[in-house]
């Protein structure tokens, strides 16, 4: 069937310059009063979306899962969990948000299944030597260290990589126990991901975003992590909330970025390119660099990556500079289509991040105005419309992976169920009177949908206003980016007709020539500190 034409009416790609907004299904909408979000409670919402203006929806997974890691630890790749609803309101879903106009972006997870897997059952049960256990990383003790892990690597949620079963064998899970790591070398596990794939495009869907994407091939060898002296190894927890990203030098990381994991996407496009609609594929892949990111967007693999440069970044004039001329540097390089992200389920919300209250909410608009004038295609994450914040979840409310297993804060805090209406939790969020499956802040009154769209000065008004302007250059106004000198504190750059600048100082700056057509926050003779602008 054919759901859209692969390009649109000005002649490209629906995705490449697209606005997707993430959904994380526990915390979105709650259909049946249950306190957790699930895919009819998202059915509902889906007019929110329209009207906020987006062109997709990725939503983040609700395959059958014991939940040990909400969801990304998958116990059966084509059925839905009970928590979230059945396939019929998966295709229900579908079918409404394609009569919408909107896109909708799977989330599929195949570095690793979860540990309730029939694969992994068969595993336990096989033994030692089976084709069952060459599913999974099964490895035993090195020679003459029983009880030994197999090597030195760490899980990005903290621990060793390995757990021991009982025969004395132990498995490879890169991040939780309970998600233990696929052999990507047994050829049973690739044919298996291509009838995943098949599965839900053959119901509509226009593509998937792919967890841990770098992640698939460990080096064969499954040799020591070499580190510097003084230095304990690390698997990197770049995916994890609270975990400061490394220096970007080269580093020793034999269970990331193998080039294998390339051959994977290119039969996975070849598998995307058999249907109509222009299905599409954004990675997950935390690399080194913008040329290393770049390689996964080569014309014959994948549409897009996910550009966490920006994320990373601090407030910083040259930082944010750098990231562009970076980013576009090496997208272009492979004729590939950038992307950009402020916040999603794995990091503080960018609000927080940026100062927090009323500074970090003002920067927080200033830098999503300056991400969506860029070319490519921008994602936002559930809540950044209304300005939320950061949660600090008491302790007995948080059930993040990362908190269990290190204790730290984690990742909770981003996932608080968004607020829609009415002065009290739940705010709307299901038709029940009681807290959310993480309770909501009773501060959040002030911030709900219900209250925003009244306010023509709200933060909702603000990203409605922002995406409807997008909407009049982003597919004409071209891919050339040329920076401009205003100064250290200042990113500025002209697009065709579109001239933007940034004032991450803390004086006012001049505003360039032309026409105010948006801009974050109020803006005269001169661009406030903390404002950005759009002129024409």
């Amino acid at each position: 069937m054919v759901l859209n034409d692969p390009i649109g009416a000005h002649g490209q790609e629906w995705w490449r310059h697209a606005v997707t907004y993430q959904i994380y299904p526990r915390s979105f909408a709650d259909g049946d009063g249950d306190g957790v979000g699930d895919l009819p409670g998202i059915t509902s919402r889906l007019p929110h979306l329209r009207d906020l203006g987006v062109d997709a929806v990725w939503i983040s997974p609700f395959y059958t899962s014991p939940q040990k890691d909400h969801g990304y630890d998958v116990a059966d790749y084509r059925d839905i969990d009970p928590l979230f609803g059945t396939l019929a309101d998966a295709d229900e879903l579908l079918e409404r948000a394609h009569e919408v106009g909107l896109k909708v972006i799977v989330d599929l997870v195949p570095n690793h299944t979860s540990d309730a897997h029939e694969w992994f059952q068969a595993a336990l049960a096989a033994g030692p030597g089976s084709p069952e256990r060459d599913r999974y990383l099964f490895r035993d003790s090195p020679a003459g260290a029983p009880g030994t892990p197999p090597n030195n690597w760490r899980s990005v949620f903290g621990g060793d990589a390995w757990t021991q079963v009982e025969d004395g064998q132990w498995y490879l899970h890169l991040f939780d126990a309970s998600q233990p790591d696929l052999n990507w070398r047994n050829p049973e596990v690739g044919d298996m991901f291509v009838d995943v794939l098949r599965f839900w495009l053959d119901r509509g869907a226009d593509g998937f975003r792919v967890d841990v994407a770098h992640g698939l091939f460990k080096e064969e060898s499954l040799r020591d992590q070499v580190v510097a002296a003084g230095r304990q190894p690390s698997s990197d927890a770049r995916d994890a909330a609270d975990v400061p990203m490394v220096e970007r030098t080269e580093r020793d990381e034999p269970m990331w970025d193998q080039p294998e994991v390339h051959d994977v996407y290119r039969r996975w496009h070849e598998v995307l390119a058999k249907y109509d609609g222009d299905r599409m594929l954004v990675a997950e892949a935390w690399t080194q660099s913008p040329e290393s990111m770049a390689r996964y967007i080569r014309e014959d693999e994948m549409s897009q990556a996910f550009n966490f440069a920006w994320l990373l970044a601090s407030w910083s004039a040259s930082e944010f500079t750098e990231v562009v001329t970076g980013t576009l540097a090496a997208t272009e390089a492979v004729h590939g289509s950038p992307t950009w992200v402020l916040s999603n389920h794995d990091v503080d919300r960018h609000v927080t991040r940026y100062g927090g209250g009323p500074v970090g909410l003002a920067r927080a608009r200033a830098a999503t105005l300056t991400m969506l004038a860029l070319p490519g295609s921008a994602y936002l994450y559930q809540g950044e419309e209304l300005g939320l914040e950061q949660v600090d979840v008491a302790p007995e409310h948080r059930s993040d992976p990362f908190w269990l297993r290190t204790g730290h804060v984690g990742r909770d805090g981003c996932r608080v169920p968004i607020p829609w209406s009415g002065e009290a939790p739940p705010f709307g969020f299901g038709p029940g009177d009681g807290q959310p499956w993480i309770p909501q802040p009773t501060a959040w009154a002030a911030l709900t949908v219900e209250k925003q769209e009244a306010d023509p000065d709200s933060t909702l008004a603000f990203y409605r206003a922002a995406l409807a302007v997008r909407r009049t250059f982003a597919h004409t106004a071209g891919d050339a980016v040329e920076m401009l000198d205003l100064g250290p504190d200042v990113v500025a750059f002209r697009r065709g007709p579109l001239t933007v600048a940034l004032n991450c100082g803390t004086e006012p700056v001049a505003v360039p020539d032309g026409d105010v057509l948006m801009a974050s926050g109020p803006v005269g003779a001169t661009l406030p500190a903390d404002t950005a602008v759009w002129l024409g």
